[in-house]
């Protein structure tokens, strides 16, 4: 029986404490696209996006408005494309991601993830293929965004490739320089990478999946920092351990996730596909209210940066995973808590006041859900040395056995201090410095292989 304090609960969570779904997206196995010539592979893929994803977007407003918690993004993610693609030449892959775009477009979806590869063991012909093309596909497409697994806990951390996509990242940026460099936002490099994420730029449809299948996203910044807030008015500062607050913060994560859960599976009902998982990760958005960046502020930490962040971004993440893992019968995809710098407006705004520094944003990663996540660089950072940030960020999950992913944007023409936005959920930020540039050429140009850790052998 739904109560009515329940229900005015949501009502209050809903028009004061920005809840919403974050994302709800559908996955779509593209395995049967494939043929040996590209232009059928193509089309192939755009009739079967068409023809599974038609009533998509009008289900989600629709089951948003009955429950009154609206879903903010429409999202699609597809088998990862290395594998449709395989045999084809660069130009073929860059005529696979039209054929993405013009699907998402033609369905009405925000965006659509999949342009991936799998090179953490290895670079296969498909692999270096659509590397190779992800420069002009990204940049001349709208809404398609591409990912790289590069490391895993199994495999270790391909240095090969880690210091290809160095490049490709200088690459995206350039290709796009009238957009600030925007094509370089939507692409990300992981370690050990779900096949379940809804959340992109990351988010791709394994090849374990089914045919096609609903996951969702919650989000609840706001909802959280509301929570906390008024436990500490109520009960007072002085009264209060950082124990009752996890308690808090896991109460408010329950609630998002019910919310959460229930809207994906009532779209996934009405499109008679299977429900997939609802991902925990407590998202930001660059609204103001609806920050990480606030509740560590809230948590007694009053610059987002100084001592004893980490150590919040680590409670915090653990009292989101415990609150939503029970409220949810499926929990997947990266299930934690974000720290994307131009998407967090607190976030943001330390990074402008100095005390929140790239070094310091590495260490916070090591107890997130993701990584560097949206960070601004200058634009003539080298690539050995974004390729070699993005060794040190892949190596913190290779080691701890978790998620960890870089998404780096080197803004063309821009030094560090300096203002870079692209609007929308990818917001804007002032550019972070990068120490001891170019200082790294010597380790990338080893190449090979970084070995799998010792824990890896669990057989």
């Amino acid at each position: 029986m739904i109560r009515s304090d329940q229900i005015l609960k949501t009502v209050e969570m809903i028009q004061k404490e920005n809840l919403d779904v974050r994302a709800v997206t559908m996955g779509i196995s593209l395995l049967d696209c494939r043929t040996d010539a590209v232009e059928t592979t193509a089309q192939n893929i755009e009739d079967k996006i068409k023809r599974l994803a038609s009533d998509f977007v009008e289900t989600c407003d629709d089951i948003g408005g009955r429950y009154g918690v609206p879903v903010v993004n429409k999202r699609i993610s597809v088998t990862p494309v290395a594998h449709i693609g395989a045999g084809f030449d660069r130009a073929g892959f860059v005529l696979l991601a039209k054929a993405l775009d013009n699907a998402a477009a033609e369905v009405g979806i925000d965006i659509i993830g999949g342009y991936s590869a799998n090179v953490e063991k290895g670079i296969g012909r498909g692999d270096a293929s659509l590397i190779e093309a992800v420069p002009e596909a990204l940049a001349s497409t709208s809404k398609v965004c591409s990912s790289i697994n590069a490391a895993s806990t199994r495999h270790g951390l391909n240095m090969d490739a880690v210091a290809l996509l160095g490049q490709t990242v200088k690459d995206l940026a350039e290709a796009s320089a009238d957009s600030g460099g925007f094509a370089a936002a939507k692409f990300v490099v992981f370690a050990n990478q779900p096949g379940d994420n809804p959340f992109m730029a990351g988010a791709i449809h394994g090849l374990g999946e089914a045919e096609a299948v609903i996951n969702v996203g919650v989000s609840g910044p706001g909802v959280i920092a509301r929570a906390l807030e008024r436990r500490i008015a109520s009960e007072g500062a002085d009264n209060l351990g950082l124990d009752d607050l996890a308690e808090e913060i896991k109460q408010a994560t329950f609630r998002v996730t019910r919310r959460g859960e229930l809207i994906g599976r009532q779209v996934a009902a009405e499109l008679d596909l299977p429900f997939g998982v609802v991902d925990l990760s407590l998202a930001p958005t660059p609204s103001v209210g609806d920050s990480v960046g606030e509740i560590i502020k809230i948590l007694g930490v009053d610059e987002i940066g100084a001592p004893g962040s980490t150590a919040i971004v680590a409670m915090l993440n653990d009292a989101v995973k415990k609150g939503g893992s029970f409220a949810s019968q499926s929990v997947g995809g990266l299930s934690g808590a974000f720290i994307p710098v131009m998407e967090d407006s607190e976030l943001a705004a330390a990074v402008e006041s100095g005390c929140l520094v790239l070094e310091k944003l590495e260490a916070m990663t090591c107890v997130c859900s993701v990584g560097l996540d949206m960070v601004p660089i200058p634009g003539d950072t080298p690539s050995e040395t974004i390729a070699a940030i993005i060794a040190d960020e892949l190596m913190i999950g290779v080691i701890n056995s978790k998620t960890t992913a870089a998404r780096l944007i080197p803004a063309p023409g821009k030094a560090a201090g300096e203002f870079v936005s692209f609007g929308g959920l990818f917001g804007e930020s002032v550019v972070l410095p990068v120490r001891n540039t170019g200082q790294s050429a010597r380790f990338v140009r080893f190449g090979g292989r970084i070995p799998a850790p010792i824990h890896s052998l669990k057989n």
